[in-house]
């Protein structure tokens, strides 16, 4: 970026909720930015508009860099942020994915009803908090892996918990990707990594990640909430976490190597390899490997989760009717075909704070949701919403199949501590009817609802863009914060 340029950076509208930053200076191809007005302000005020361009300088991307309604200033790219590079010529960046490799939603639907869980929710929420250990640095969600273990983890993702017990085989088949990535290797992971790994397997993690205790509130599609198995008013569980310390140090490890090499590659604002090298080879493994951890992660969340609904409400699993939708990760980079101005391209997709959302007839999707499309899971902040859509081709068009990833924040977490002062924010949600549990006060202060855009605004910008359409609207009544 030159010097002053970011004075310069210029918004246009192109829709009621599609604007475009055009091409200046190094840029390679516009931004598009999916937003309404006062959206779109928030992210002029934190400066990711700039990060949206200074994305479409890196070498081979194609069509748009793109961002989210819940666009937010980030490391490298924005938080929101989706860009696509061709696999000749393209890079692979760790700042598109971010700290958290396949940090990602899955929810689970149960065949009960809020008149089954409410007298019992305070008991509910205890018995979650005691199976799934939360916040920073937990651990011993399940006994401590061998090195030998993580490593056969790390090759076989969510079939590693199903196989020990953790889950169905249904299970899989509703995880994006069936919960693995074929390319991990564990030999590009730092010894470092592998140590931070061995004993979070089964936890939370802290800040934003979450247990969810929800209702369905509104359904706004009935066929398609039918196609995913769910009805208004049904009892569902959202678990929103990654692949904690273990991704996070492959994050760093690959980010330092990378930004050594930068004075060679001639840009300052992100740190890449260009694909095809030994560099984004090695990044591309070791993050399949954490991307595989996240998902065996949050497979045996759901395990020790529906361990805590039978031992609190008296049933079992089957009795309660415990069912996985999905499980999509918003965290991540991968290798995925697209039409380019008609051509078909073999393209790294990055999507860091953006959800997958392929559309109807995808061969990727599992085929109870071949002919409706994706689930996409959108968690809101704990005092509103969560939100089902369903991805579609319009998507697949005009975003590499890609939607928003929640309600993204709109203060800091100093910020909000700030304005939380004096305040009890666990008291002001249990006058709305919500339980909420976190290891620190400070957590719930710095995650308390105004630290967050309104969710039902961002969800409405891709509904009414046609990106991803409204299934149901999920109202929390318990919720874990790590």
């Amino acid at each position: 970026m030159d010097p002053g340029q970011e004075e310069e950076l210029r918004v246009r509208r192109l829709g009621d909720v599609l604007w475009e930053i055009p091409c200046r200076g190094r840029m390679r191809v516009p931004g598009r930015i999916y937003a309404d007005e006062s959206l779109l302000a928030l992210g002029k005020e934190d400066r990711s508009l700039q990060q949206v361009a200074n994305v479409a300088e890196l070498p081979g991307v194609v069509g748009y860099s793109l961002a989210m309604p819940d666009i937010h200033w980030g490391y490298g790219f924005p938080i929101g942020g989706v860009a696509a590079m061709t696999a000749d010529g393209g890079v692979v960046s760790p700042g598109g994915v971010g700290y958290d490799i396949n940090c990602g939603v899955r929810l689970v639907t149960t065949g009960l009803l809020e008149s089954d869980v409410r007298p019992r929710l305070a008991g509910l929420m205890q018995s979650l908090y005691r199976w799934v250990p939360c916040g920073v640095g937990s651990s011993g969600g399940i006994a401590k892996l061998g090195d030998k273990e993580l490593r056969t983890l790390c090759r076989k993702g969510s079939r590693w918990a199903v196989d020990r017990g953790y889950g169905t085989a249904e299970d899989l088949r509703n995880t994006e990707d069936q919960g693995c990535l074929e390319q991990a290797d564990p030999d590009c992971v730092s010894p470092r990594a592998v140590q931070r790994g061995l004993d979070q397997i089964g936890t939370l993690g802290s800040g934003n990640h979450f247990l969810e205790v929800g209702i369905v509130e509104k359904v706004f599609d009935p066929a398609v909430a039918t196609a995913f198995g769910l009805e208004q008013g049904q009892v569902t569980l959202l678990i929103h976490t990654g692949s904690r310390g273990f991704g996070y140090q492959i994050c760093d490890d690959f980010l330092k190597q990378m930004v050594r090499a930068l004075p060679k590659m001639g840009i300052e604002q992100l740190a890449f390899a260009p694909l095809g090298s030994g560099e984004a080879g090695r990044y591309l493994s070791a993050m399949a490997c954490a991307a595989n951890y996240a998902w065996a992660n949050r497979q045996v969340i759901m395990a020790l989760a529906s361990r805590a609904f039978e031992e609190s409400l008296g049933r079992s699993r089957v009795g309660l009717k415990i069912r996985l939708v999905y499980d999509v990760s918003h965290n991540i980079a991968k290798m995925e075909k697209h039409l380019v101005a008609g051509r078909e391209l073999e393209l790294c997709v990055h999507r860091k704070g953006a959800t997958r959302a392929y559309g109807p007839g995808h061969p990727g999707l599992p085929e109870a949701y071949r002919s409706v499309g994706q689930p996409v899971l959108i968690p809101g902040d704990m005092g509103s919403a969560s939100f089902l859509c369903v991805g579609t081709l319009k998507a697949m068009e005009e975003t590499f199949g890609s939607t928003c990833h929640g309600a993204g924040r709109v203060l800091s977490r100093t910020q909000a501590t700030r304005q939380a002062r004096g305040r009890n924010i666990a008291e002001e949600l249990a006058r709305q009817g919500i339980e909420v549990l976190a290891r620190e006060r400070k957590t719930l202060a710095e995650e308390m609802p105004e630290a967050y855009k309104d969710i039902d605004r961002v969800v409405e910008v891709m509904h009414e863009a046609g990106i991803s359409r409204k299934v149901a609207r999920i109202k929390p009544i318990g919720v874990i914060k790590g």
